[in-house]
This record gives structure tokens, C-alpha cells and sequence, in this order.
């Protein structure tokens, strides 16, 4: 007896000390054979969980003698690792898959598309090559490696850049940020300025091209860009980086997390700070950003991320695309065009001074709470909340007539005369410059009279008050025009699922939003004040005050407008929307489709506080309300463990943008507004293996019922006038088709490829019919845009890259990628395209300009050293070259003229009156990171 209690003691005692046991391992990147730093490793059916040190090692404590692990990492398939007993079970190699964002904390409201399972064309790119690869170049070139994106730098100032989805630009793609959408709410812009920040608190990036999976009736006519952030719930440590680079590039950034602490808080705080001269002359600039997040999980059913992030900036542009005519000018030798020259800025006392530039801040805020309700519902909700205060820099008046671009304003090099400027202003003679200034005699306070006083860049003011003198009388002065804004929003989902097979998630989408665009002085260059005429309640108003277009004058958020002295133009946009979606899903083991629906009113609404009296019941409209939605469905039906195969297609009823509803910049309310009608369909194929994964896209995207607007005169073949009037066209078509590769090989252990391929054939279709109408809306005729089989411009139709990457030691990498773009067409009016004439050929003849195909390589190295006892930190040295052959190409013309028959008038087959942007010749990045 005394035995067997003996024996029933010792198995008790031995029970409770492995229920206190602890289990390690290595996690390992399958894809470098390199362990994995900052995956999750949780116990299944528990809260119990950890992250990998930088040495891919993790340790957790169980209570149970056997068990399974959850091992997850963004960008990696999952896997699931039962365990017996406790010690080191040993490496957990987890697989590379592009499509796969899993572990991501903040989830509830952001529809991210899995491998496999979502039937939909998405590529996704992690954290660490976004910080590996993109260095100082722009945060959406980072998408340059995907299908159907085409990305320029556009004037090259800082955070100038621009990206495409399959031909559509940010207007007509959804940009989102954890969920929460943040195109403009009146025209649908994303200024990529006002989110540099994002390339540094971002945990992965996912594109999804065509309809997406969000289930927000979202503009995502050419796809979905989904910017998942940082949450609180890092792994305790932190980073200390410092970047430097060409044209007096420098980056520094700190940042730390204290992980999931005890009683369930965590929080997550990053700052940084960008400046340098900028790549193209005259760009200076200087950026912050910073990121906030609060986490607290009270119990297993709450978690509540509390995050706020912002880049306040102040950068110098070339926002004004000068001529061929110009870069060859004012190059070293006249046949080489000097691809960094700028037209928009000047010396000003030794110093840079500029009439094109950007200031800006736009914190978001958001609080996200996900509360399991069961063991088969959830329900998430983000409340947030986005205060922008800043806008453009330019000028503002004149000096005998001529604006601050004229060339009677510009040094032999090219640039701006600002002392000049600031002279006549003064009063001084500046010969060239024509008549010496005089002093003010208009209306207004006779205060005014006597004084040098600047004004606007018109010859008059209202039709009613014609006295204010141009002339020798109005000056040029540095203007900013602003364009601030509030925006408040919530999302609320609630999903279920009902079994193994079926789910459904339902939800609303609220939104409001208020932007404020008026001009305001920024230095009056050497005059005594600013008489501004163009407030009708407020006529020959002397303005003197003047603010700096500084980050600094942009921190604060909550500053008064009221209080502002404005000029020029002052006007308020309301925006409201109301949306409800739902969705079902089925999935077994090899089948997942989907199918959805979204309902959304969108309000507007327009303030005019200087076009019209105050007493004026025009002055502020009635709401506008447009209903609109969309309808789509997929399936991904998964042959077996290499082969898949997808369709989804969809149809959208999308709502104007907001000038579309309000026509001539003033309250005039478009009596013909129309939703715009997009039908999409997509098929694909995956193929996944050990060594070799592909995916092969088809895509047909019809975009219908665009709206365009334009005076036109009508002649008939004798070029006598029939009519003349404003032509209101609604049925302008495009149609997107096209065929998207990429891959990813495994050749060696050591050596990997990675590429994509992507044709389009995106063009206008049918020759849209506009009624013209005269002042009282009269019907006068007909006119025609001859439209049909035009090509879309402005984005290149054809793209491929091959890259690779070889580690010949351990942790020691070099990477190398050649890129090709070609079929890129001029940016163009549509309305250039009209028929004036009424012979059946557009007034241009039909012209298209087609850039030059260019070809870009760049390359990069990298060294992971590991440091400390335990080697759970590391120092990272990185070196980026963009453009290794420096090459010189165009990526974009505003314009469209044909070629000259002189072909002294043309540069490589165009026409030097074209407006261009190059792109950037060779650059260079260094980044030294501490982990920690």
C-alpha cells in the first residue's frame, strides 16, 4: 500500500511539473533558409503566445503535456506543430506565400485577401523588403515589382509620386489604411506627402488588383491598395536606424514596443525625420513622422488598438512639367536635356525660394475594438478620424501682364528672378521687366493710395465692379492654396459563422466629411500689402497678414480657419456618406467563393463664401444625394495541392466625384449627374511548389458614363459658326483588357528568382454625343468626341521585371532586377478630341504622342550581423542603387503634340513643345539598422 501511494505521489508530482514546462524552437524562413525573426507562436485554444527573437528562437510556457502550436508570420503560410512533451522541438520552417497576411492584429475591419482561398488578383509585400528595398525612393515605388502597376515620380518633389492600377490612377482605386479608406472625399486623390510615414510603420502592403475583396463600396475601378500598420502587440524591443544618400539625403528614425505586457497593455512609439536638397533642382524638403499605438486586451473576448500616426512635411516641387524645349535649353551642351532643371524656383538672397511647393499634416486616429461574441461570431468596429490642415505653394498676380513662369522672368540659367521680382515690387526699375511699378490709385481705403499694392492674376473682379487696375498696379506675391480638411467616420462588421462551410458578415460604412479651399498670402515679395477684390461681401479688402507654408504651421490641427485672412477664392465642400454591406462565404477543402453586395447614399454639398452675397440663398446648396452600390462574386476552386484556378466578377453603380456634380467652380448644379457604371471580370491560375509558384491573370474592366464638360464653338466644314455653347458629355467609355504573370523560383538554397509580366490593352471605346446648350440652358445642337479606339494615356500598357537574389554566406545578400516599360501614351484631355467642325475627325487629328520604352536596372547588398550574448540583436547594413546605368527616359508628357517637320523641333521622335517629366537618373541609398 505504501508503495502504490508512494508511486501515485511521485506520477502527481511529476504531472505538476510539466504542467510548468517550457517549450522552445526555431522558426525558419523557407524561402532563405534563414531563421525568422518576429513571427507569433501561439498555444492553440489559448491567449498564450510569443514572438521570435532576431535569431528566429522563442520559448513559451505550457500546462498541458501535449498540445499545438499556432506559427504565423505576414507573408508565410501558417503552420500547426502539435507537441508530447516540453524541450526544443527543433526548426518550424514556415513557407513563403505572397497572398497570405495572416497574424495580423488589427483584422476586423480590413478585408485581406488569402492564398488560394479569396478569387482575386493580389500580390502582397512584407515589411521587411519594403524596408530592405525601397530606401529613399517614394512609398508606392515599392509596388513597381507588381502586375499592371505603373509608378512615376511625376515632378520629383518629395512624395510627388503617383501610381496606377491597370490604368486607373488613385481616383478610381481604393487606397486603405487597416481598413479604413483614405481617398479624398471630394475627388478621389491620395497625395502620397501626406503618408511618406507609411513605409515605416507598415507590417505588409497588399495589392489587390480589379474588384478587390473589400466589402466597402469602395472606387476600386482599377484595384485596392491595402496598407496594413504596426500594432501595439510587437515583440519588446525596438530599432535605431539612420539613412543617408544623394542630393543630402538624411533619414533617422527610433522606435520601441514594450509587447503584450502582463495586465494585457502594450503600446508602440516610432518617430522619425526625413530632409535633404532633393534629386531634381530646387526640392528641398524636410518631413516627420510618427506612429502611436496603445493596445489593451482586458479579457480573451476584448481588444481595443488605439493608433494615431501622421507626417507633417514641408517640401519644395516642380509642379509645373516645363517643355523638352526647356531641359534641352538649359542643359550642359543643348542636345543633352538637363532632366533635374525646374522652372518653378529661384535664388532669393542666396537662399532657395520657390513658386511650387507643398506644406502639409494629416494625422489619422483610430480606435478598433473586436469583441468575440461566441465561439462563432465577432463583431469589429473602428471609429477614426483625419484632420488635414496645409496645401500648394505658387504664385499669385502679375507685372505688366505677365505671370512668374514668363520668360521675362527668368536668369539665363532658367530660374526665377526672385530678387528682381522683390524689386519691382519695391518700386525699383527693373528694365527688362517693361513699366517701372506704380503706386496703387483704385478704390479701397485711402489708406491704400500711395502704397505699392499687389493683387490677383485677373484684369478685373466681379462683372459688377470692374475698378480694380492690373498693370503697372498688381504685383506677383507668394500665395499657398489651401486645402484643408475633417473627416469622421466609423466601420462596423459582425461576422458569423454558421458551420465549417458557410459565413456571413454584414456591416455599415458612415462617413463625413468637411474641406476647406480658399488661397492665403505667403510673402508679398517687397510690396506694402495685397487689395484683395474677390470677396463680393467684401470688396477692395487690404490684406497684409502672411503665413509660412511651414510643417510647423501645419502641426496644429485644431487651429481656427475662421481666423485666417483669405483671398482669391474661398469655398467649403460637404461630403456625407452612408453605406451598408453584406457578404456570404463558402469553403470546404478545395472550393471558396463569395458573394457580395454594398448600398451607399453620398451627399454633397457646396459653400461658396466669396462668388456669392451673404444675404444670397445661393451662397450654400441643398444637399445633393446620389445613390449608388455594387454587386460581385468569385470562386476559387483549388484542383489539387499545386493547381487553382479562380473567376469573380462584379458590377458597380459609382458616384461622381464631387466637381462632376458642381459645374464652373461655383454652385451650379449638374442637372444631367449620372453614376458612373463599371463591370468587371477576372479569371486566374495559381501554381504552387516547393520550388516554383506562378500566378496568371486575365482581366476585362469596362468603365462607362464618365462625365466631361466644355465650352465649344461649332463650325460647319466652311468654318462658318452654327453655335456656341458648353457641351456636356456623359457617355465617355474605357475599357481595360489584359494578361498579368508573376513567379517566384527557388533555384538554388542560395539563389531566387522572382518576376511578372503584364500586358494591357486599354483604350476608349464608342464616340461619345454631348448636348450643347447656351447660357439658359437651351438646346443649340449636338456635338462629338471622336473617341473610339483611342488609347488610354498616362500609364504604360506593357511592364516586366526579372529579379534575383543571392546569399553566397549567411546573412550576406545581393540583389539585382531589370525593369521594362513600354506602350506609355501622352496624358491627355479627352475634350481635345472634339469634332468643332463637324467632319467626322477629331480637331487633332487623332494624334496620340507615344513615349519611348525605357529600361531600368538597380541593385542592392546587404549585411545581417548578429550581436549580444545571445544574439537576439542585430546591426543591418543595407545599400540601394536605383537606376544603376543611368539612363535617361521620360515617364510621363502632360501634353500631346505631334512631331515637327522640322525635326531640329523634335527630341527623339517628339515634338520639344511637350511638357515632360524624365525620370530620375542614378541615386543611392545607405541604411545602417540597430535591433535591439
Amino acid at each position: 500500500m505504501k508503495k502504490m501511494y508512494f508511486a501515485l505521489v511521485l506520477f502527481l508530482m511529476t504531472t505538476v511539473a510539466f504542467s510548468q514546462g517550457t517549450i522552445t524552437g526555431t522558426v525558419i524562413d523557407g524561402e532563405l533558409n534563414e531563421p525568422l525573426p518576429g513571427a507569433s507562436v501561439v498555444l492553440q485554444g489559448t491567449t498564450n503566445g510569443t514572438s521570435t527573437d532576431f535569431d528566429g528562437k522563442f520559448q513559451i510556457e505550457i500546462t498541458e503535456n501535449a498540445g499545438t502550436l499556432l506559427v504565423s508570420y505576414i507573408g508565410y503560410t501558417p503552420k500547426k506543430v502539435a507537441y508530447t512533451s516540453d524541450g526544443n522541438i527543433g526548426r518550424i520552417v514556415l513557407e513563403p506565400n505572397a497572398q497570405e497576411l495572416e497574424g495580423v492584429v488589427v483584422s476586423g475591419v480590413i478585408d485581406i485577401a488569402k492564398d488560394r482561398e479569396t478569387p482575386v488578383a493580389v500580390s502582397t509585400i512584407k515589411a521587411a523588403e519594403i524596408q530592405e528595398k525601397l530606401g529613399s525612393q517614394e512609398f508606392p515605388e515599392i509596388l513597381k515589382s507588381t502586375p499592371s502597376i505603373y509608378v512615376t515620380k511625376q515632378g520629383g518633389g518629395f512624395g510627388d509620386a503617383r501610381i496606377s492600377i491597370r490604368g486607373f490612377n488613385t481616383n478610381n482605386s481604393a487606397v486603405m489604411v487597416n481598413g479604413v479608406p483614405v481617398n479624398d472625399m471630394e475627388n478621389g486623390a491620395v497625395y502620397w506627402s501626406n503618408w511618406s510615414g507609411l513605409s515605416d510603420v507598415a507590417s505588409a502592403i497588399q495589392v489587390q488588383r480589379g474588384l478587390g475583396s473589400s466589402k466597402l463600396a469602395t472606387s476600386s475601378v482599377g484595384g485596392t491598395i491595402n496598407v496594413v500598420t504596426k500594432t501595439s502587440e510587437q515583440r519588446e524591443g525596438g530599432v535605431v536606424s539612420g539613412s543617408v544618400g544623394n542630393a543630402d539625403y538624411l533619414k533617422t528614425l527610433v522606435a520601441y514596443s514594450t509587447g503584450l505586457m502582463e495586465n494585457g497593455l502594450s503600446a508602440s512609439v516610432l518617430l522619425g525625420r526625413t530632409a535633404g536638397s532633393g534629386y531634381v533642382d530646387g526640392t528641398e524638403f524636410e518631413a516627420y513622422n510618427y506612429f502611436i499605438g496603445i493596445g489593451y486586451k482586458p479579457n480573451e473576448k476584448h481588444d481595443l488598438q488605439f493608433i494615431v500616426t501622421g507626417s507633417p512635411q514641408q517640401h519644395h516641387s516642380r509642379s509645373f512639367a516645363p517643355s523638352l524645349g526647356n531641359y534641352l535649353e538649359y542643359g550642359s551642351n543643348g542636345e543633352d536635356p538637363n532632366i533635374k532643371y525646374n522652372s518653378d524656383w529661384g535664388n532669393r538672397n542666396g537662399k532657395e525660394d520657390t513658386f511650387g511647393g507643398n506644406f502639409y499634416h494629416k494625422p489619422v486616429v483610430s480606435l478598433n475594438w473586436e469583441w468575440e461574441l461566441s465561439d462563432t461570431s465577432t463583431f469589429s468596429a473602428i471609429a477614426y478620424a483625419s484632420f488635414g490642415r496645409g496645401g500648394s505653394v505658387g504664385s499669385l498676380g502679375r507685372i505688366n501682364g505677365n505671370q512668374s513662369f514668363s520668360s521675362t522672368f527668368k536668369t539665363a540659367d532658367g530660374l526665377i528672378r526672385m530678387d528682381d521680382i522683390v524689386r519691382w515690387n519695391q518700386g525699383a526699375n527693373v528694365p527688362d521687366f517693361g513699366t517701372q511699378r506704380q503706386t496703387y490709385t483704385s478704390g479701397g481705403a485711402l489708406s491704400n493710395q500711395g502704397l505699392y499694392v499687389n493683387g490677383n492674376n485677373s484684369s478685373f473682379g466681379f462683372e459688377d465692379d470692374n475698378d480694380f487696375v492690373r498693370g503697372g498696379e498688381n504685383g506677383i506675391s507668394q500665395r499657398s492654396s489651401v486645402n484643408s480638411h475633417n473627416w469622421y467616420g466609423t466601420i462596423m462588421n459582425f461576422h458569423n459563422e454558421v458551420n465549417n462551410n458557410w459565413s456571413f458578415d454584414v456591416g455599415v460604412d458612415a462617413r463625413s466629411y468637411k474641406g476647406y479651399h480658399y488661397r492665403r498670402l505667403v510673402d508679398l515679395l517687397g510690396a506694402d500689402a495685397y487689395v484683395d477684390n474677390d470677396n463680393i461681401n467684401d470688396t477692395f479688402r487690404t490684406v497684409t497678414e502672411t503665413y509660412a507654408p511651414t510643417a510647423g504651421n501645419a502641426l496644429n490641427v485644431f487651429s481656427s480657419i475662421d481666423d485666417e485672412e483669405k483671398v482669391d477664392y474661398y469655398n467649403i465642400g460637404y461630403v456625407r456618406w452612408l453605406g451598408a454591406f453584406g457578404q456570404v462565404e463558402y469553403k470546404n477543402d478545395n472550393v471558396s467563393a463569395f458573394m457580395q453586395g454594398s448600398f451607399s447614399n453620398q451627399g454633397f454639398q457646396r459653400e461658396d463664401l466669396f462668388n456669392y452675397l451673404d444675404s444670397d440663398p445661393e451662397q450654400k446648396t441643398d444637399w445633393v444625394n446620389q445613390a449608388g452600390g455594387n454587386v460581385k462574386g468569385g470562386l476559387n476552386y483549388n484542383i489539387n495541392e499545386k493547381h487553382n484556378v479562380f473567376v469573380n466578377a462584379g458590377y458597380y453603380l459609382k458616384q461622381p466625384l464631387f466637381d462632376a456634380v458642381f459645374l464652373n467652380f461655383v454652385n451650379d448644379i449638374n442637372p444631367d449627374l449620372e453614376n458612373e457604371k463599371i463591370l468587371g471580370v477576372e479569371l486566374g491560375y495559381g501554381f504552387r511548389s516547393a520550388v516554383f509558384s506562378a500566378n496568371v491573370n486575365l482581366y476585362r474592366t469596362s468603365w462607362k458614363d464618365r462625365f466631361e464638360s466644355d465650352g465649344i464653338t461649332v463650325s460647319d466644314l466652311n468654318g462658318d459658326v452654327l453655335f456656341q455653347g458648353t457641351a456636356n458629355y456623359s457617355g465617355v467609355e474605357q475599357l481595360h483588357t489584359g494578361v498579368e504573370v508573376d513567379f517566384t523560383a527557388r533555384a538554388t538554397p542560395i539563389l531566387t528568382f522572382n518576376g511578372m509580366v503584364s500586358v494591357g490593352n486599354w483604350e476608349y471605346t464608342g464616340n461619345p454625343t454631348g448636348t450643347v446648350l447656351d447660357d439658359g440652358r437651351n438646346v443649340l445642337g449636338t456635338a462629338e468626341l471622336i473617341l473610339d479606339g483611342v488609347k488610354v494615356g498616362d500609364a504604360a500598357q506593357f511592364t516586366a521585371r526579372i529579379g534575383a537574389t543571392i546569399e553566397p554566406v549567411e546573412r550576406l545578400k545581393f540583389d539585382a532586377s531589370y525593369y521594362r516599360a513600354d506602350n506609355l501614351y501622352a496624358d491627355f484631355d479627352v475634350l481635345s478630341f472634339q469634332d468643332n467642325d463637324l467632319d467626322g475627325v477629331a480637331d487633332n487629328d487623332g494624334f496620340l504622342l507615344e513615349l519611348p520604352a525605357y529600361d531600368l536596372v538597380d541593385a542592392g547588398v546587404s549585411y545581417k550581423m548578429l550581436v549580444g550574448k545571445e544574439d537576439n540583436k542585430s546591426i543591418t547594413l543595407r545599400l540601394n542603387i536605383n537606376n544603376v546605368l543611368d539612363d535617361t527616359y521620360i515617364s510621363e508628357s502632360e501634353t500631346n503634340v505631334a512631331p515637327d517637320s522640322d525635326p531640329l523641333n523634335n527630341y527623339d521622335g517628339i515634338n520639344t513643345g511637350n511638357r515632360v517629366y524624365f525620370g530620375f537618373g542614378r541615386t543611392w541609398n545607405f541604411t545602417l539598422n540597430y535591433r535591439f
